[in-house]
């Protein structure tokens, strides 16, 4: 879990192979979203990217083709995508001996040339599940299901009934195998190893834009690649906001760090498909008082859903316990305390706001609403989430947090280095 290995240089560690996904697994997903399929009286299930963050096609398939999934009763997935070089990648992993999960793809153009596998299969008057018109992401509240492509799909078998399986899918995803875990917990290291290079490179007088590419660097350097938004960071002592750095979004030269400052990433690592989060802050000198007490704060945040953190409990449980060292200090919070690693539940807090009145950061986040999105989501074991306090004095902030698994007695921290702020003199 330490990603400093014993003293060993930080982006010199040297890198090894992450685990794979065997067919095994892959039966077990099939097989479970039938199992799904038939409680619900679906006879197939369509699932896409659509651009969507989470990339739902890769979970049939083990792959990212731009393209759509179609699992039914009694045949092997079906892959449609539009481009022949999709197609030549997956014959590439094949050929260096890597099978693929699927067989049968196709090429073709949205929802016409899905219709035509369902209309093969016999299905032009089924019950057919969607993946993608209820939430899917954050910022995808309301799915992410083309026009034309719905469109094109119900013309070509208007007989067929088109339901709403998101929630069904996504909520599948939550409970990991075995397998996912591994898979999680290399990307969780993979993270450690980033969080350490972030602390070594993060100096006064260094560009933000230094720091951001040495983290990818590492990232990219094991193996691994990031999911949107890729890599969250912003510097200096009073910094409220939160996201990509502004360079990357628009004309705008990279801060340069400066002593006094915290430099404070999300990194999103992500690995054959599991994506593990960790909130790196690294402090460059003396913090304010303020900021000193942020820190307390967040750590004990951390502390207590560690603590919560158990399988039969409910998501808000957990909430509710990390937002009472804040209440009790005086801190808010500007981003969610914790998060389910897949998309499900995401827990905000309204604590101690007061403070903002009459401020532009009152006028910003009174447009907001601070709840618990599935507080009543039920812990199991396999589960995992993101644990990530931040605790806030006016527009002052201090943010950490790791991945975590909810095991049969309690839960795994699967991160070390960034579950505490990172100082240097």
């Amino acid at each position: 879990m330490n990603a400093r290995n014993g003293g060993a240089k930080p982006g010199s560690v040297p890198v090894q192979a992450g685990p794979t996904l065997s067919l095994k697994e892959r039966d077990r997903r099939w097989n479970g979203l039938r199992a799904l399929m038939r409680e619900r009286g679906v006879e197939a299930l369509v699932v896409g990217s659509f651009q969507g963050r989470e990339r739902h096609e890769s979970y049939l398939t083990d792959d990212f083709l731009d393209a759509v999934a179609i699992l039914t009763m009694d045949a092997p997935v079906t892959v449609v995508t539009f481009s022949p070089a999709r197609l030549s990648r997956v014959y590439e992993s094949a050929r260096r001996g890597f099978e693929p999960w699927v067989t049968d793809y196709r090429l073709g153009n949205g929802g016409a040339a899905v219709a035509r596998v369902l209309l093969e299969r016999g299905l032009g008057e089924a019950r057919i599940g969607v993946v993608g018109y209820g939430p899917t992401a954050p910022g995808e509240m309301e799915g992410q299901l083309p026009h034309g492509f719905h469109k094109s799909l119900g013309n070509m078998i208007p007989g067929a009934s088109l339901e709403d399986f998101t929630r069904d899918f996504t909520d599948f995803l939550l409970v990991k195998s075995d397998e996912e875990l591994a898979l999680l917990r290399f990307a969780a290291l993979v993270s450690e190893h980033a969080a350490a290079v972030m602390a070594e490179v993060a100096n006064p007088g260094v560009s933000e834009a230094l720091v951001y590419a040495e983290v990818l660097r590492e990232i990219h350097r094991w193996g691994c690649d990031t999911r949107y938004p890729f890599l969250s960071m912003q510097s200096g002592p009073d910094n409220i906001s939160w996201g990509a750095p502004r360079w990357t979004l628009r004309a705008e030269p990279p801060r340069i760090l400066q002593r006094g400052d915290v430099v404070q990433a999300e990194i999103h690592t992500l690995y054959g498909g599991q994506e593990s989060q960790v909130q790196m802050c690294v402090a460059l000198g003396p913090l304010s008082p303020e900021l000193l007490q942020c820190e307390a704060v967040a750590r004990q945040a951390y502390e207590a859903g560690v603590r919560a953190v158990r399988p039969g409990v409910t998501f808000a449980d957990v909430v509710h316990a990390m937002e009472a060292p804040l209440e009790r200090s005086g801190c808010w919070a500007k981003t969610p305390l914790l998060h389910t690693l897949t998309f499900g539940a995401t827990g905000f807090t309204p604590v101690n706001r007061d403070q903002l009145s009459g401020t532009l950061e009152g006028q910003i986040e009174a447009q907001a609403s601070a709840g618990i999105r599935r507080g009543e989501l039920v812990l199991r074991e396999g589960m995992s989430l993101e644990l990530e306090p931040n605790a806030c004095l006016g527009t002052r902030r201090i943010n950490i947090g790791g991945a975590v698994v909810v095991t049969a007695g309690g839960c795994e921290e699967l991160n070390e280095l960034p579950t505490r702020v990172f100082h240097k003199a």
